[in-house]
Order: structure tokens, then C-alpha cells, then sequence
């Protein structure tokens, strides 16, 4: 007979809805007692544990909000309680809180009240909690509505997302999710313990991910037995086929599995995979180090250049498409680029040369196909830097201060520094939007005027700024909507990212695009 000897549960958790894993001793039918599991794959005499906890407020009969669990709610939507959505979605913090979380919030309105995923379970925990902070869908606006449960009466409207749907419209999502292995407390010691535990983050993060709804997901920092584990088999539920590119080992010390690396996904429903590309970063500086560099200096040379950093570059195909009558039998392709450009600030001209490099690659596949284009990552480079402007304006000022490091040579000549792909960053296009609004007005607040791209991206206690982009091929593309960005001092009530509320360090970025009539470049 299989028996629990005791059972501890950890006590320094302070989440309603979280799963928190349970020590438990076991005695076994031999009578060895073992603190292993005995799952149902490899029962002991027929006999198996399964258990799930979870910390509930239950006996305090007090509404929790749904967007910040360690707050009471003091608001409920009506609208939820009238399109019969499980009510503890419907309960917020403040008046604030519900505005801000308003733009994601509808889409439950739009849902059916009893929807199923794909295996025909209910998406009630999963769908637990969308983005918050105000990170929504910027298009259009109107009003909702909300009860007061004690306070702010007379509150009752909040921005309205038109959330654009279409065959000939895709979003693309690039989030860097934060490994587990770099979040420690070491790194981050203003964010809770708790809140550091890969158990908590990747419950934060695939709420998040899939609230957001997007058609293609390009992440950054995967590991590898996190995306086998977690990632895919979870977004699989939601219908996205999953595509992975583990980074390179040369330089890596730590445990295999542990690794990180670049994962895209994709609906299937709406694509289906053509092809994939893996660019190793490690193989292109062997190249080019065997063929500029002198024997004697090569292994100086490859100790600079190589960081085991990698691309996955996947082309996809629509499965539908409004532009069947106007190009008849024509296929409808996509090409997304997905990086994480790991270099240490300090090496510019590394960074330069990898998206340098990874451009040039695009530039073959374009040639061949004449295909549109998303490029989507953490390329660690600020507005203004020298990979910024190559990737932005296609060339690289000759004068610009990055090109004085060049120890290796191999940024020369500078006239090099160039690719044809007609690239721009999607956010930017934020300063070409006319008209005003609340939602616009709000945005643009959290735009720097000066470089046309997000104050920030990436938000820690030691740095604050733009590293991740969503660029796309402007000739064959164009930017429906966008995902709002944060505000910096809602982010700094808890010191910085990541946070209970925000488990990375990076935000997502998010961007809706409508195919145009192709102009051959």
C-alpha cells in the first residue's frame, strides 16, 4: 500500500490562484519511505500519487482581484456578469486598475461564456489573468462599463480596443521571456523570492503569452527544457506549432538542458511551415575569421566573436488570403527572423558584425522569394547604436563613434555596412499616426520623440532602455495596430522588472500588420 507520510506546503507564497508545489514523504508498499513521486506512468504495486495545490482565501468570503491577487477588489464588471464569464475575472482592485486592464479585458465579452479549447477543456485557469498595467490594443475607442463594490462611485467608462480581425491581418508577438537561469536573486534582489520561482513565472508568463492572441509568437531566452516541457506542449493546446533553435555550446558551461534559445510559434490555422533556417553565429565567425584573419591571431580572434548566439528564421505560408483574386494561384508567403544578440556591451563591434550578419542572410532569402519580412528580438542595442541604424536606415554612418572598436578588422570598410531590405521599426510607426485621442495622447507619452521607438523595453534597478524591436518589410507591409506600452512608474512601485505582476525583465511587443499590393524591389 502505497501512504503519505506528511505533507509541507510552503508558506512564504503569498498567490491566490497559483499552483505551489507540495514536499511530500511517501511510504512505499516495500515500506522505504521516499520523497520521489509515484506518477501514473510508473505506479508502485498499482498504486500512484497525483496531487495539485493551490492557496485559496475562501474562508475570508473576500473578492480577490483578478489583475493584482494579493489586492481585495473594491470594482466588478457588470459586462462579465451579464456574458456569464466565471466571476472572479470580473472583480479589479480601483477604477485604475480596470481601465488599465479594460483593453485586454473585453475580449472576454467576446468570448463565448462557456468556450473550450481545442481538447474541450475549459480555459478557466489559464485565462485566469490577462496583461495588465495598462497593455492593451491600440486602434480604436468607445466604453464599457463596471459596478463599484464600496468606492470611486461614479466611475464607469474605460478605453475600448478595437481588436482587428481579418484573413489578410497577422500579429506577431516578440517578448524575451527572462530564463530561468538568469533570474536569480543575485541579479534581481528588489523582487521577491517567490516571484523569481520558475513554478510562479511560467504560470505569469502563459497567461500573459496567450492573452495575447497573437498568430505568431517569436520568444527570446527559452530553455530548452522549458520549451519542451511548458512552452510547446502548452501553446499546442492553443493551436500554435512550435519551431526551436537552441543556442551553440562553445562558450556555454552550464547544464544541457538548461540552455536557452530562440522559440516561434505559429497558428495553424492560419499558416502552415514552409521551411526553416538556423543561423549558428559561432559558424559564421569561423568563416570569417579563417578567411581574414591570420593563423597565429585566430584563436584571439574567435574568443571575441564567438557567444554562441543564434537566429531561427522560419517562412510560413497563409492559409488564407484575400489577395486570391488579384493574384490567382499566387502564394501567400511570410518570413520571420527571430535573434537574441547576447553580446556584452562592450563588444560593439561583435554585435554590429552578428546583425550585419544576419541581415545579409535575410537579403539572400528576399532575392530569392521577394517575400515579406518580420525581424524580431532582443538585439541588446539602444536607438541610436550602430546595429540599431543598420537595421533601421540599411547602412551605417561612416563616422559613427561604434566603428572606432574594431580590434579584428572586421567591420572594413565601412561602405560594407549595408543591406536592401526596406525595414522599419514597427513602433516607430507611431509617429507617423495622425489624429489624437486619449489612447494615442497615452502612447505617445511612452515614446521617446527623439528616436521615434519605446522609452523602454527592457526595465531593471540598473538599466532602463530600448533593446527589442519588431521590424518589418515597409514595401509589402503595414502596421495595423500595436500592444500599448507600459508606464515606467507603474513599473517602479516595485523597484523595477521583473516583478509579481511582470515576470520578465523585458515587456512584450506586440504588432498587427495587413499584407499590401507586393511593389518588386
Amino acid at each position: 500500500m502505497l501512504s503519505v507520510v506528511r505533507v509541507h506546503l510552503p508558506s512564504e507564497i503569498p498567490i491566490v490562484g497559483c499552483e505551489i508545489t507540495p514536499y511530500v514523504l511517501l511510504r512505499l508498499p516495500n515500506g522505504v519511505i521516499s520523497t520521489d513521486d509515484v506518477p501514473e506512468a510508473a505506479p508502485a504495486d498499482g498504486h500512484f500519487m497525483r496531487y495539485r495545490w493551490y492557496r485559496i482565501q475562501s474562508d475570508r468570503k473576500v473578492a480577490i482581484c483578478s489583475i493584482h491577487p494579493m489586492e481585495q477588489a473594491t470594482i466588478q464588471c457588470l459586462g462579465c456578469i451579464k456574458s456569464k464569464i466565471p466571476v472572479a475575472k470580473s472583480y479589479h482592485c480601483s477604477a485604475k486598475c480596470f481601465t488599465d486592464a479594460w483593453l485586454h479585458h473585453r475580449v472576454l465579452h467576446e468570448r463565448p461564456s462557456n468556450a473550450l479549447g481545442e481538447n474541450g477543456v475549459e480555459e478557466e485557469e489559464l485565462f485566469g489573468r490577462f496583461g495588465s498595467g495598462g497593455s492593451g490594443v491600440l486602434s480604436t475607442a468607445g466604453s464599457g462599463s463596471m459596478s463599484n463594490l464600496g468606492q470611486n462611485p461614479g466611475v464607469n467608462n474605460g478605453p475600448v480596443p478595437f481588436y482587428p480581425s481579418g484573413t489578410d491581418k497577422n500579429s506577431v508577438l516578440s517578448y524575451n521571456i527572462l530564463a530561468d537561469a538568469y533570474a536569480t536573486s543575485d541579479s534581481y534582489s528588489y523582487c521577491p523570492t517567490w516571484a523569481l520561482s520558475w513554478t510562479y513565472r511560467r504560470q505569469n508568463l502563459m497567461r500573459e503569452i496567450i492573452g495575447y492572441h497573437a498568430d505568431i509568437i517569436c520568444l527570446q531566452e527559452v530553455q530548452l527544457n522549458h520549451f519542451e516541457d511548458v512552452f510547446a506542449p502548452e501553446l499546442d493546446k492553443h493551436g500554435y506549432q512550435a519551431l526551436y533553435k537552441k543556442r551553440t555550446t562553445e562558450v556555454y558551461t552550464g547544464v544541457p538542458q538548461a540552455i536557452d534559445g530562440c522559440a516561434t510559434f505559429f497558428r495553424r490555422d492560419k499558416f502552415s511551415h514552409v521551411k526553416k533556417y538556423e543561423v549558428e553565429f559561432n559558424k559564421a565567425a569561423q568563416s570569417l575569421t579563417d578567411a581574414i584573419i591570420p593563423a597565429a591571431q585566430r584563436r584571439v580572434a574567435l574568443s571575441r566573436l564567438i557567444k554562441d548566439n543564434v537566429a531561427l528564421i522560419v517562412v510560413l505560408e497563409a492559409k488564407f488570403s484575400n489577395h486570391g483574386t488579384d493574384n490567382p494561384g499566387k502564394r501567400q508567403l511570410l518570413c520571420v527572423a527571430n535573434t537574441h544578440v547576447n553580446v556584452h556591451q562592450d563588444l560593439k563591434d561583435v554585435k554590429l558584425w552578428e546583425v550585419h550578419t544576419l541581415l545579409k542572410g535575410l537579403e539572400k532569402i528576399a532575392v530569392s522569394a521577394d517575400i515579406p519580412m518580420l525581424v524580431c528580438g532582443d538585439f541588446n542595442s539602444v536607438p541610436g547604436s550602430s546595429p540599431h541604424g543598420l537595421l533601421a536606415m540599411g547602412k551605417v554612418d561612416q563616422l559613427h563613434p561604434d566603428l572606432a572598436i574594431d580590434p579584428l578588422g572586421i567591420l572594413r570598410p565601412a561602405s560594407k555596412l549595408t543591406h536592401q531590405l526596406p525595414l522599419v521599426s514597427a513602433y516607430s510607426s507611431f509617429a507617423r499616426m495622425v489624429g489624437g485621442g486619449y489612447d494615442l495622447e497615452h502612447q505617445r507619452r511612452r515614446m521617446d520623440p527623439a528616436t521615434n521607438e519605446p522609452l523602454f523595453t527592457n526595465c531593471t534597478r540598473d538599466f532602463t532602455g530600448t533593446v527589442d524591436y519588431i521590424f518589418y518589410t515597409a514595401d509589402s507591409l503595414t502596421v495595423e495596430s500595436l500592444l500599448e506600452l507600459l508606464d515606467e512608474e507603474s513599473l517602479r512601485k516595485d523597484t523595477a522588472l521583473p516583478s509579481p505582476e511582470w515576470s520578465s525583465d523585458h515587456i512584450a511587443l506586440l504588432a498587427e500588420f495587413r499584407c499590401k499590393p507586393r511593389i518588386r524591389r
